[in-house]
């Protein structure tokens, strides 16, 4: 008798409890429109730790064949040529050469797994050059459509004879993708203006690592994704 009694009080307090909160559910929801819900508030996902990488690695490898590191052969930005050596970029520059593909591949790439040439072979760039180069002075290929001379043989060119200081400095390309990719936009003047004694001494050294750090950082991933080895390192 006692077992019931207990078990119709537990079914009781378990229906009282029930009917308290169907209680306060009919005075939160009164049939009209206006009623707040209140809804969990969803954990914000954190952002992704964002990766910085150390170039000094990509600076310091050496170009295979060159005998020289990356930093030495950008700084200072002049085109060496070794005659004694075989002809081709970084010795001289021949005009197919793909001279921008190999400087990203040796400034991005580890060079012990990726070769200069790496970027170079990609299926993108065009085989050769859409008309065929001459053999002979001016050694670029004719004008494509109607030439604006008769003799395109490179027998009428005038060549000027003015003294230096008519000139003016546009731009200096002794290593391609110096300028135009290293350098930031604010500092192209003064880099433009100066020369390879001012690179020698070291004061676009900080320009260049700074603006290499952040191509690197932005680049990294979309290396390793195609399958390239970044010469930089995760700090």
């Amino acid at each position: 008798m006692k077992t019931n009694n207990h078990l119709s009080l537990r079914r009781l307090a378990m229906a009282t409890s029930m009917v308290a909160s169907l209680g306060m559910l009919s005075a939160c929801f009164d049939g009209d429109d206006d009623d707040p819900v209140a809804l969990p508030t969803p954990t914000p996902t954190p952002p992704p730790t964002e990766t910085t990488f150390n170039v000094e690695p990509c600076l310091n490898q050496m170009i295979p064949g060159t005998g020289v590191t990356v930093a030495q052969a950008v700084v200072p930005d002049t085109l060496t040529l070794d005659l004694s050596a075989a002809s081709g970029f970084p010795n001289g520059r021949k005009l197919p050469d793909p001279v921008i593909d190999v400087t990203l591949a040796v400034i991005f790439l580890d060079l012990s797994v990726n070769g200069p040439g790496t970027l170079a072979g990609l299926p993108l760039n065009p085989p050769a050059n859409d008309v065929a180069f001459r053999d002979t002075f001016p050694y670029l290929a004719g004008p494509q459509g109607s030439p604006p001379v008769a003799d395109n043989s490179g027998t009428m060119f005038t060549f000027r004879s003015d003294p230096v200081s008519s000139y003016v400095r546009v731009d200096r390309m002794g290593m391609p993708a110096v300028s135009t990719a290293l350098i930031p936009s604010d500092r192209k003047n003064a880099y433009n203006d100066a020369g390879p004694a001012a690179d020698a001494n070291g004061d676009f050294v900080p320009d260049l690592a700074a603006t290499l750090t952040g191509l690197t950082n932005a680049l990294a991933d979309d290396l390793t994704g195609a399958g390239l080895t970044p010469c930089a390192v995760p700090e």
